[in-house]
């Protein structure tokens, strides 16, 4: 099967990538402004007091960013058109998530979307959305709207200070259609990760010359490479087919894809790359929490094998 994207769908990815990009200052911890202070200025500050002390969060969600992505259609691809949406598919929701995962956009987007049309102002971006997703609850606090199943959620630590976070008593039941824009989502972050790594191999010298000449380095990027797009044909295969087994191998070679991807981004950059002047951690911490999201991959593992023994 040929993944070629239309010439709308491929539109549609560069408008997303612009909205997020003209943002991002070419920084991937832009878009969650200080309290007072500008979203599209990249100021680490807030993010290490955040780290520091992650049960008094110092940045809120951009405001600005949600209602431009509401005014883009993000939250209202899916919507039909006789209902204020795009009447878009999930092909095309894919594509848009996987663009907000390479840009690590911040906030609650998968609550939000998957609420546009059932709760007012979700689509259009004016109203910020909250959910259970598993047992994890995302930026609970800065929500309008606390969907149903976050009852008697308490506040935890987040390893991703951009990613605050509650712990509901009891697990809500996960959801495919969540489970897959994750997985695109974490598809964008491995791409990304790929692309810094990249990058830096062919800037950084040792040695009298590009520490991409050795190697070791060049196998760490070139198994970065294979695992983001083998994860692509996997998660564009789900968004095509929607079903349930293929969305659990997307969500399992997506999660490893990101969370490897990052590591291996680290590698490639040594101790400057768990540094605030890089995004790179960024990167890894976001791809750890995602992957937690529905619960984990427990049920993701048993549905296929399930299918791959009978």
């Amino acid at each position: 099967m040929r993944f070629q994207l239309t010439e709308e769908q491929g539109a549609l990815q560069a408008a997303v990538r612009g909205v997020v990009g003209r943002r991002s200052s070419a920084r991937s911890s832009w878009l969650v402004a200080p309290r007072g202070g500008a979203a599209d200025v990249y100021n680490p500050a807030p993010l290490q007091g955040a780290a520091a002390q992650p049960g008094d969060s110092q940045f809120r969600l951009d405001r600005a960013l949600w209602r431009a992505l509401g005014d883009l259609g993000f939250f209202s691809l899916r919507l039909p058109e006789a209902d204020g949406g795009a009447g878009l598919g999930l092909p095309e929701a894919v594509l848009a998530f996987e663009e907000a995962g390479r840009a690590l956009v911040p906030g609650p987007l998968l609550a939000t979307h998957l609420a546009a049309g059932e709760v007012e102002g979700a689509a259009t971006g004016e109203t910020v959305v909250a959910a259970a997703d598993g047992r994890l609850v995302e930026w609970m606090e800065e929500a309008d709207v606390v969907r149903p199943g976050a009852e008697g959620a308490v506040p935890m630590n987040s390893v991703d200070p951009l990613t605050p976070l509650h712990r509901v008593p009891a697990p809500a039941v996960p959801d495919p259609l969540g489970i897959l824009l994750t997985a695109a989502e974490q598809l964008g972050t491995a791409a990304r990760a790929c692309e810094l790594a990249v990058q830096h191999a062919r800037t950084r010298e040792q040695f009298g010359q590009p520490i991409g000449a050795f190697q070791a380095v060049k196998h760490l990027c070139a198994q970065m490479l294979v695992r983001t797009e083998v994860a692509r044909a996997a998660v564009y295969a789900a968004a095509v087919t929607a079903d349930r087994v293929d969305i659990a191998a997307a969500r399992l070679l997506a999660d490893e894809a990101a969370e490897r991807g990052a590591r291996d981004c680290l590698q490639v950059h040594g101790g400057m790359g768990f540094t605030w002047e890089c995004e790179v951690h960024l990167l890894l911490k976001r791809a750890r929490v995602r992957a937690q999201r529905g619960g984990g991959v427990t049920e993701s593992e048993e549905l296929l094998a399930a299918d791959l023994v009978t």
